[in-house]
């Protein structure tokens, strides 16, 4: 079985920073695109931000510059170190990643949620 947990959500001012990982375990042979999304109340979930293993970004055009996603092979993590937060960044923050076990050569795992709110 296949596990991301994430952790580093919180309530901040607007303007402040905060810090999300995301630690995938279990029978992992290895891990390709990890990334980040997010449900606002009411709205769709959206993508905020991917890496894949070579390690290319890609950003949603609402956090360029704000957001900055990284990985650590050894550890199997995902973060997303989120500045200059605004009150529009309130939401549900999702990590999922590809990947390849034994039983699933290609499968997209996701995580539980952490809760991102931003005060004005």
């Amino acid at each position: 079985q296949v596990q991301l947990v994430e952790s580093g959500g919180g309530l901040v001012q607007a303007g402040g920073s905060l810090r999300l990982s995301c630690a995938a375990s279990g029978s992992i042979l290895s891990i390709n695109d990890m990334g980040w999304y997010r449900q606002a109340p009411g709205k769709q979930r959206e993508l905020v931000a991917v890496i894949v293993s070579g390690g290319s970004t890609n950003y949603a055009d609402s956090v360029k510059g704000r957001f900055t996603i990284s990985r650590d092979g050894a550890k199997n993590t995902v973060y997303l170190q989120m500045n200059s937060l605004n009150p529009e960044d309130t939401a549900v923050y999702y990590c999922n990643a590809k990947i390849r076990t034994w039983s699933r050569p290609s499968y997209v795992y996701w995580g539980q949620g952490t809760q991102v709110t931003v005060s004005s």
